[in-house]
């Protein structure tokens, strides 16, 4: 039973109800205790106060549980679950021809950030968008969440659904270090890699430092305050950038607690993922594609920051991993790509696609680096 979609509410509920009971007992007892006036004035101010905290955790809880159950209900799994390691893993695939593009999301995010991506590309061949353990509509999972892993369960949930032919690996953010994981450990069978403004191993040694907090304690509150349906009540599970449906299946999967721990995991697994990915490469002269976020929109004045400079220069690093790579930086966007520019991944991948299949000619700028 997932402790963060079914425990954690039954528990805030039965203690809200445990201390509501206490609280309203309390109450009527103090009109027959000979306490001072102002003492039991001053209790009952103090104990409504407290009741009223309580009742309002436990309702916003029990209402945000629901939610989650019923929108779950309403929209299920848009793709097909497969067994892998024991746990459901999620695996949605549109389109028909070869390579098979297989997307893979960043930090925290599922299949339905590619809304806008995979309906386009799926006209030109085969795209499938996966869920990674804990994400999305596949099961959580416990144990570290490494790069290795994560690749292996990859591989096995394509065996699964019967995607043995050629592949291209599609990665956003951390997904930049799971895929160059991937083409290290299963280099058959896989036609080509694409970036989009993916991470580097150990990226973190390079950027300047600043103070985290605590990353951990940080991500607990985030649960708890979710767990309580805070970020519902406050409208903070709202994401833009999306068709009315596929926005709503996003939000609501942003809305559970048991994102937090998920997105918990593989983060306190950088540094092993980074570790295991460090080494990796070059693949000889695989076609890689690698988008960029715009570090320098031309609306802005004001020279780069540092962490954009160090952001940029690993970026154009990721172009040693082949004789036939080349960066696209999609002008005025930010990280996400495939929802500031999804014009320009559909068409460029699209391009990607012909030229591996030899339908056009390969691309005559191997090595460069534009903005479009």
């Amino acid at each position: 039973m997932d402790f963060d979609s079914f425990v954690a509410p039954v528990l805030v509920v039965v203690v809200a109800l445990v201390v509501s009971w206490f609280g309203f007992r309390r109450i009527r007892v103090l009109s027959i205790k000979s306490y001072a006036k102002w003492r039991r004035i001053c209790e009952r101010i103090v104990l409504s106060l407290v009741l009223l905290v309580v009742v309002a955790a436990g309702a916003s809880t029990a209402f945000n549980t629901l939610a989650i159950h019923y929108y779950r209900a309403v929209y299920p799994a848009r793709g097909r679950l497969y067994a892998v390691d024991g746990y459901k893993m999620h695996l949605y695939c549109t389109g028909e021809g070869s390579p098979t593009i297989v997307l893979d999301a960043g930090l925290g995010n599922d299949s339905l950030i590619w809304t806008n991506v995979q309906p386009t590309l799926s006209k030109t061949t085969r795209v499938c968008s996966y869920d990674r353990a804990g994400f999305g509509w596949s099961d959580p999972q416990s144990g570290p969440h490494d790069a290795d892993r994560i690749a292996d369960q990859l591989h096995t949930l394509l065996n699964q659904a019967v995607i043995t032919g050629p592949i291209i690996l599609m990665g956003h953010s951390i997904a930049g270090l799971y895929i160059r994981d991937y083409a290290s450990r299963y280099p058959q069978n896989l036609s080509g890699l694409i970036f989009v403004d993916g991470s580097t191993p150990l990226q973190d040694d390079r950027l300047p430092a600043t103070d985290p907090g605590n990353p951990r304690l940080e991500l607990l509150e985030a649960k708890w305050l979710y767990v309580l349906g805070i970020p519902r009540i406050t409208g903070g599970c709202k994401i833009s950038g999306f068709e009315s449906s596929a926005g709503k299946m996003l939000s609501e999967d942003q809305c559970r607690p048991s994102l937090f721990t998920a997105l918990g995991r593989e983060f306190e697994s950088i540094r092993q993922s980074g570790n295991e990915t460090i080494h990796t490469g070059p693949f000889g002269d695989i076609p890689i594609l690698i988008f960029s976020q715009d570090t320098q929109p031309t609306s802005s004045t004001a020279p780069p920051s540092k962490e954009d400079e160090i952001w940029n220069q690993m970026q154009e690093e990721l172009k040693r991993l082949s004789t036939r790579s080349r960066r696209i930086i999609a002008k005025g966007s930010s990280h996400y790509i495939q929802i500031d520019r999804p014009d320009l991944l559909n068409s460029e991948v699209a391009s990607f696609i012909r030229q591996i299949r030899g339908e056009a000619l390969p691309a005559p700028d191997y090595g460069s680096t534009k903005t479009e």
